[in-house]
This record gives structure tokens, sequence and C-alpha cells, in this order.
């Protein structure tokens, strides 16, 4: 496969999605609560150490309808950006967020393979959005990341993990899972060192392992 068909084929999924909470999750809305739960409690330790991150401004990368932005970040940072390729999502997450809607900042309409970022971030928070990328373009997206943190600014990474030592690819929405040794690679190739690092538990155990890391910049 191309790589314009790999991103055409997502997009073309994801237009088909709907804009909810169950669609966004591929079926696990119920587990929302669940996720969020174990994200706060990652973000508490990382806010908590030794030289956090400030809380002005996160971004939210492949935010979909805002759910991690309302029901996580808005409640730690002063602002929080969303970049998310598909409209309907980014209108659903403006509707979704309601009366926090003042923390918003800027709103990217783009695909993180085309994203550059313009602002210094405390926080650049990616969930399950990676896997949209191949290898090149999450490296080179990494790298501008890497360079738009804020003093002791931290890139969050939430990521299913193969439990193999093979990228598995899903057909259906064109995404790719890679295994841990993939990813600390790449990490290492973009100088970043995983300052914290966690399993989210409480989802079925027939999916695949859900990691949280912490990434700074290697000094």
């Amino acid at each position: 496969m191309t790589e314009k068909d790999f991103y055409k084929k997502a997009a073309i999924y994801w237009a088909n999605v709907p804009a909810t909470i169950d669609g966004v999750l591929g079926g696990f809305g119920n587990f929302s609560d669940i996720d969020i739960d174990g994200s706060r409690a990652f973000l508490n330790k990382v806010l908590s150490s030794a030289n956090p991150p400030a809380t002005k401004l996160a971004l939210d990368c492949g935010a979909g309808i805002g759910r991690v932005t309302k029901h996580l970040l808005i409640h730690y940072f002063e602002k929080i950006d969303l970049v998310e390729p598909d409209l309907k999502f980014i209108t659903e997450a403006k509707i979704n967020i309601g009366d926090d809607v003042t923390k918003l900042g800027t709103l990217y309409q783009t695909g993180l393979q085309n994203f550059r970022p313009h602002k210094n971030y405390d926080v650049i928070w990616c969930q399950w959005v990676l896997g949209h990328l191949n290898d090149s373009d999450l490296i080179k997206f990494l790298s501008r990341s890497k360079e738009a943190l804020s003093k002791n600014g931290l890139i969050i990474i939430k990521e299913n993990i193969t439990t193999s030592k093979e990228v598995e690819y899903d057909e259906d929405d064109s995404s790719m899972t890679r295994p841990l040794e993939l990813m600390t690679k790449i990490f290492d190739q973009v100088n970043l060192r995983i300052i914290h690092s966690d399993i989210q538990y409480g989802f079925p155990e027939d999916i695949y392992p859900i990691h949280c890391f912490a990434l700074s910049p290697v000094q």
C-alpha cells in the first residue's frame, strides 16, 4: 500500500464513524471512564514529579470529539489546542465541551503527518492516534513535537502495543499497532527518554495492552 493510500483509507474510515464516544472508541465507549481514570492517575504522577511541566497550554492530538480534553485535560490546563482531521469531530468537540469551551484554544483540522506546531506546549497528549502514522511520519511528528515543548514540557503517549515483536496492521481503519521494542527504538531515534510509564488496566483481556509513556527530550 502506498503512503497516500494508507492515509486516504484511514480518512474514509473515520468519515463514516459517528461523532459519539462509542464511535471514536471503536465500540468500547463503556470503557471511557476507566480509560480517563487511568489517564488521570498517570497525569497526576507526572505533575507531581520533581520537575513537572507547567499547566498553561496542552495539545490534544487526534482529539476526535474532545473526549480526553473534556474529561481530563480541561481540569488541569488553562488552555487546550486540538488537532483533528475530521471536521464533524471538531464541530462535535466544541458542542461536547459545552460551558468550558472558553478553555479551547486553536482547533487545527489536519492529520498529524501534516501538523506543524506554532506554539510551545507544556504537554502534548497523543492517545490512540500514532498508529495512523507510518514510521517515517511518526519520527518526524515526534521530532517537531519535541521542539515545540516548553521548559519541562512532556509528550504523553497512550497507545495499544502488540504482545508480539511484529507490527500488526488493521485493514479496517488503516492503522498499525507497534511492538514495544519498535516504539522505544523510535523514541531513542528522536532523542526522547521515557521518564514515566504505566499500563492501563480494566480493559478486556483479549485486546492489545495499553501503555502510557511520558517522554522528555534528552538533554
